[in-house]
């Protein structure tokens, strides 16, 4: 099994050309990207935990050289509080982006000033070692209307560098005007969580995202160069089969590029 050093000894090393982004994905909805020089770590659960069905790629402690730390909602799978004060401490060059509601209780907890943690609102952005990270609200399972405008709990982010566009849908279902804002931004990677929802989950408080089939739908009327399916693997009871996400994409959207995710395995894309 790939190691926690090795792994961002391999980040490290990589080079990315101009126009590229390179990806590891860490299992759920956890990525770290690579645009250009920067590294960003999206969503990252690293933390022990009985009931994962896989164990963490990386240790936090041993994660080093990430310019942006993003943490999509305060789910413990997401924002994985128990694991930031690690990656503070190793990162001490990070800036660690989250929904705007979040930032004031985070920025105590780590005991980091405001320069360190940024919230955003839908629409803003902010941007780091040339890298721009926007927000979309994302509707887990539904799209609640915050009382501050803008200040949306879960967030989707746009994340721009090196020449691409990436889009991470943060735990979402669709919702109206998603589809048109994402043509507007045109990202050349989508990563959509596939796991989907029902009422038995709903009811045990396991808030749900899109279907394999709305995911797949979302990119078909988007046209990303490469789309990703992800968060359909680490809890019983909540998981997908990604297959039947890449079956359907090529009989419905044979035109359209997807691959399933490996744990830990570069992938590189052209933007």
């Amino acid at each position: 099994m790939l190691t926690s050093d090795a792994l961002m000894d391999g980040v490290a090393a990589c080079r990315v050309a101009r126009g590229e982004c390179v990806f590891w994905w860490l299992g759920q909805h956890g990525f770290v990207l690579k645009l250009g020089e920067t590294v960003v770590l999206v969503d990252p659960y690293l933390s022990p935990n009985a009931s994962r069905r896989s164990p963490s790629l990386l240790k936090p402690e041993e994660v080093k050289g990430v310019g942006l730390v993003l943490g999509s909602h305060d789910h413990s799978d997401h924002i994985d509080r128990p694991s930031w004060p690690a990656l503070v401490r190793t990162n001490p060059q990070a800036v660690f982006v989250v929904p705007a509601p979040v930032a004031p209780g985070l920025r105590h907890d780590l005991g980091l000033d405001g320069d360190r943690v940024v919230g955003l609102r839908d629409g803003e952005s902010m941007t780091r070692s040339g890298v721009t990270v926007s927000a979309l609200p994302a509707a887990h399972e539904l799209l609640e209307r915050p009382a501050t405008p803008g200040a949306y709990a879960c967030l989707g982010f746009v994340i721009k560098g090196n020449g691409v566009t990436v889009y991470h849908a943060g735990d979402t279902c669709l919702y109206e005007g998603l589809q048109e804002r994402l043509r507007a931004i045109r990202p050349q990677i989508m990563l959509l969580p596939i796991n989907g929802r029902d009422a038995k989950r709903l009811r045990s408080g396991c808030i749900g995202n899109m279907t394999y089939q709305e995911a797949a739908d979302l990119a078909g009327a988007v046209e990303p160069a490469l789309t990703v399916p992800t968060h359909f693997d680490m809890f019983a009871g909540n998981t997908e089969d990604p297959a039947l996400f890449a079956d359907y994409m090529a009989v419905k959207y044979p035109r359209l590029n997807t691959i399933i995710p490996e744990y830990g395995k570069l992938t590189r894309v052209a933007g």
